[in-house]
């Protein structure tokens, strides 16, 4: 039941209705476009890369249509362990013709992003997931019959087993089923909002019961009945990729790797770093560099020199976020210096100093 004392104060603005207006016309456009050989992540992601969609709208669209509207079996997790292997995770799932498969997931530079894991173009996404994140998976099919919904709760079963990279048994009754992949198309026409939530079944929705985890597969079943997924604060909205499009309207870069040639990622490494950092915000404000090491994002790069844990011959990462991501060549040339023993030529002026680099 709605909450009246602060659910409408938003609308009592022109920019507050408008804004929702507009994004109940697109949920309802997400609601017509999907179907069996429509999968509503591609869409979502299409909208986004038309600009016609912004990242804060996703989760809600998500979860009306999917989980509010039409049912579907969902499980959230903070993945214990991930995939070696991402291209298996597409040509196993491309094979599920019985259900309809959606792969939430909460990147920690881009927010809550959605994936179709049979296409070909989430392959690189997932190769980028990290231990200790949180994917979402929704599953399910127009049928809303019990074998529809075991078939469901099986293919997030087998999803969750892959992307933690455990050899997965797939039920010969997943590979039946209207639900194929095809590759959509770049431009599609949207079609006018006029469906409305209320009214019959949406193509490629079901009404099985809206399910989350309790526990991992231990004692405890996986499945409960009544609940929604786990609730996970809204990350800021971020920017994407050049080399591998990601989902949505922005772009971020593959990983790329920069060894240490100095003796030791020193303190003096560290600021060079930290300059050359400041330098590149300096001159592209809208783009965000982010630091890597064993896995983890660093959040504070001066944590890499502590105990002196990053020596010779290791390996520091790092990625660029935003629109129009420029100079990434000269950004990895000046980090590979920046950790090599000619980082001095970075400490010139004061500590505060916003070098030319760019």
């Amino acid at each position: 039941m709605v909450e009246p004392a602060n659910f409408y104060v938003s609308l009592s603005t022109r920019e507050g209705f408008n804004a929702s207006v507009r994004h109940i016309n697109k949920t309802l456009e997400l609601l017509d476009a999907c179907g069996p050989k429509k999968n509503i992540a591609d869409e979502i992601n299409r909208l986004q890369n038309e600009k016609l969609l912004v990242s804060e709208e996703v989760q809600s669209a998500v979860n009306m249509l999917l989980v509010e509207k039409a049912g579907y079996t969902t499980v959230s997790r903070n993945i214990s362990a991930v995939t070696t292997n991402s291209d298996l995770i597409v040509q196993e799932t491309s094979k599920w013709k019985a259900v309809d498969v959606v792969l939430g997931y909460h990147h920690p530079d881009l927010g809550f992003i959605v994936l179709n894991p049979k296409n070909s173009e989430s392959v690189s996404i997932i190769s980028g997931f990290r231990k200790n994140e949180l994917v979402i998976i929704y599953a399910g099919s127009q049928d809303s019959s019990p074998a529809s919904r075991t078939n469901a709760q099986a293919a997030i079963v087998c999803l969750l087993d892959m992307l933690e990279d455990r050899k997965s048994k797939v039920p010969a009754s997943l590979l039946s089923g209207p639900y194929s992949f095809i590759q959509p198309k770049k431009a599609l026409k949207a079609k006018p909002a006029a469906a409305v939530l209320s009214r019959g079944k949406a193509s490629g929705t079901s009404k099985t019961s809206a399910r989350v985890p309790v526990s991992s597969r231990s004692g405890t079943s996986l499945f409960t009945n009544h609940e929604t997924p786990a609730s996970v604060p809204a990350a800021p909205a971020a920017a994407a990729q050049p080399a591998a499009v990601i989902p949505g309207q922005s772009k971020l870069t593959p990983l790329i790797s920069v060894i240490v040639s100095n003796e030791l990622f020193h303190n003096g490494n560290v600021e060079a770093w930290k300059r050359i950092i400041r330098s590149f915000n300096a001159k592209y404000p809208n783009l965000q560099v982010s630091i890597y090491y064993d896995g983890e994002r660093i959040i504070d790069i001066n944590t890499l020199f502590k105990w002196g844990k990053v020596k010779h011959g290791s390996c520091i990462q790092f990625r660029v976020a935003g629109d129009n991501i420029q100079d990434l060549a000269k950004l990895s040339r000046y980090f590979k210096q920046g950790a090599s023993s000619q980082y001095e030529a970075f400490l010139h002026g004061s500590p505060d100093t916003v070098m030319n680099l760019f």
